[in-house]
């Protein structure tokens, strides 16, 4: 390759390319070196060291090494690179360490995106040298520290994205200064203190803003009204008051608004019927209060509605999205009434019925002989009432299942014995297990709750699998949602056990096992076919046939499970996302490649939104 002195473009992404990348010290003309989405690295210190044989090169433009394997740390030599560079891209690799201030000398540089690595540290003071940056994305590393003001400088900034890092302290008010800015995302940090107003007023968004999962307080600022062209906004799960700005019925281009886990009150503003064009809103886990607004009926592109726990009272309209039981969430929500029969709220009484019924009621009272009578009913109530609180929760997935609670696994799994574990993932481990009831063999998933991302997979399993069933779907039989016997959380999963295994066991047993080597043989070519069939029956029917469409998100072979006659199970529904319209991650993936789902071998190829958002 080093021959190739004449060489102005490289480009060799989408393969399985693996190992060194070798000196490109003769490539004199190269401009573009594009090899992502290969096997290129080895997570050692020295995989970047090719980047230092590129410094006597006067051409180069474009560096993109994204979705391979190269380790160790960004090498000071990028500092010598060509002041040429305009992209210089290396999402989803295992680089550590901190981020060389010797990048401030790529005067030209217009994006830069180190997402989805190891590094670690406070961004370097002179980045905010780098005025021609277009697109900064840190995202999903371990950086830390106060997000500084100096970015602020960056006034050609369109995308900023500081997503699931250590940040803290406040948001700098110097962001505002960024007027072209479309894309911001800062959730899932330590970020608090009150929201910037000049930073939430910025009128250029409009695409994303994301402070969702922080511990931001104070109210909500008028300015918000400002974004009358932004399409998602998500200040969900932070610790906001007071009540939700009229101003936001400005912003008549929001297709998503999520506002759910503050402590909004107060009643929704009646201005919110000029949002015409939601698609979700959530605003569930708050206090808010008052009557739901019937203009909610007739958003048509409202697909998604969530205003659980809250103090909603009064009338539950039945047309439009609250038509569907699985598109709306009102639980906990006491004072409503109405709706559909799946809704299982009260009827609702008429002021003049309520007066009769009072009226009966005290005449009712005169006539029963005593008090001493009043009493036995009030006691006996009291009893029957301290009888269903205590009563254990039965599963949430169908009425049938037996109750579990956490002894019962931990006898049936034989103390979560190492013996009995079967499987180790992202988000839990699998353990078979007998319940001694029944005699029923059951796999148990643990969920590694200490994990970020465990709870919401959970979460997302249930909400996938509780309204879908299908032969090639791998179904649960019940949850247990407790706390162990040291009083912490305890989430598990239990599913039917499939006695042949995964697929993954059977293409790919372990050389090392001659049981393995062996299954190899078995599976048989008819087999396999079945196999396949019955993984397209599972996609067709979570993509055409439910009442809401479902993407699995995480399709592979240790995600499919065989049963004893070999057939095919789909599983693991904890990426599992529901095509209900507009939403935060499909917006953003028209502007990325960074909110991949699953795992990144498993990614199509053929079209990198990176590839294409850094061309454009």
């Amino acid at each position: 390759m080093s021959n190739c002195t004449k060489l102005d473009k490289l480009q060799l992404g989408g393969n399985a390319f693996f190992g060194k990348v070798p000196s490109l010290e003769n490539l004199y003309k190269l401009s573009w070196f594009v090899v992502p989405s290969n096997q290129l690295g080895s997570g050692k210190p020295e995989d970047l060291s090719f980047l230092c044989s590129l410094i006597n090169n006067n051409k180069l433009k474009w560096v993109e090494i994204d979705h391979n394997k190269f380790g160790g740390v960004l090498p000071k030599c990028m500092g010598n690179l060509s002041t040429t560079l305009t992209i210089f891209s290396a999402i989803f690799n295992e680089i550590s360490g901190e981020i060389p201030k010797e990048i401030r000398n790529l005067s030209n540089l217009e994006a830069l995106a180190l997402d989805g690595n190891l590094l670690s540290g406070a961004i370097p003071s002179n980045l905010g040298n780098l005025q021609n940056l277009v697109l900064l994305s840190l995202s999903q590393n371990n950086l830390r520290g106060t997000i500084p003001s100096f970015l602020g400088n960056l006034t050609k900034l369109i995308k900023l994205d500081l997503y699931e890092n250590n940040f803290y302290g406040q948001i700098p008010s110097h962001l505002s200064n960024c007027r072209s800015l479309i894309q911001l995302d800062l959730s899932y940090n330590n970020l608090s203190g009150p929201m910037p107003p000049q930073l939430i007023g910025l009128s250029s968004l409009a695409i994303i803003l994301n402070l969702s999962c922080n511990h931001l307080t104070g109210i909500l600022p008028t300015e918000v009204g400002n974004l009358k062209a932004l399409t998602a906004l998500d200040i969900s799960n932070n610790l906001l008051v007071g009540e939700i700005q009229s101003s936001l019925g400005d912003c008549i281009a929001l297709t998503l608004l999520r506002m759910g886990g503050n402590f909004f009150h107060g009643s929704i503003p009646q201005s919110f019927k000029w949002l015409e064009g939601i698609g979700e809103l959530d605003l569930s886990q708050n206090n808010l209060s008052g009557q739901i607004p019937a203009f909610l009926a007739i958003f048509h592109s409202l697909k998604l509605l969530n205003l659980s726990y809250n103090k909603f009272e009064g009338m539950l309209p039945c047309e439009g999205v609250f038509k569907n039981a699985t598109s709306t969430s009102i639980i906990g929500n006491n004072e409503l009434c109405g709706g559909l029969p799946e809704f299982h709220l009260p009827i609702c009484i008429s002021k003049s019925s309520k007066s009769r019924k009072i009226h009966m009621v005290i005449l009712s009272t005169y006539v029963i002989s005593g008090v001493l009578g009043l009493a036995l009913i009030l006691a006996l109530y009291l009893c029957w009432l301290k009888k269903k609180v205590n009563k254990e929760v039965s599963c949430l997935m169908d009425d049938s299942c037996p109750n579990v609670s956490y002894g019962t696994l931990l006898k049936a799994t034989d103390s979560f014995s190492p013996m009995n574990l079967i499987g180790v993932g992202s988000f839990g481990s699998v353990y078979k297990g007998m319940l001694e009831e029944n005699q029923t063999a059951i796999a148990v998933k643990v969920l590694h709750l200490a994990h970020h991302g465990a709870l919401k997979s959970f979460i997302a399993e249930c909400d996938a699998e509780k309204n879908i069933k299908h032969r090639n779907l791998l179904q649960i039989l019940t949850i247990c949602s407790s706390s162990d016997y040291q009083g912490s959380d305890f989430k598990a999963l239990v599913y039917e056990f499939m006695d042949n295994g995964s697929l993954e066991e059977w293409l790919h047993p372990n050389t090392s096992s001659s049981h393995g080597n062996e299954l190899s043989k078995r599976l048989n070519f008819v087999q396999r076919i079945n196999i396949a069939i019955g993984v397209a029956f599972a996609l067709d029917y979570l993509h055409h046939q439910c009442h809401i469409p479902i993407v699995h998100c995480d399709l592979k072979p240790s995600n499919i499970l065989l049963d004893a006659e070999m057939v095919a199970h789909v599983g693991d529904f904890g990426l599992a996302k529901f095509l209900v319209g507009s939403s935060l991650d499909s917006v953003a993936d028209q502007m990325s490649s960074v909110g991949l789902r699953g795992t990144i071998g498993y990614a199509p190829p053929a079209n990198d939104n990176s590839y294409s958002l850094m061309h454009n």
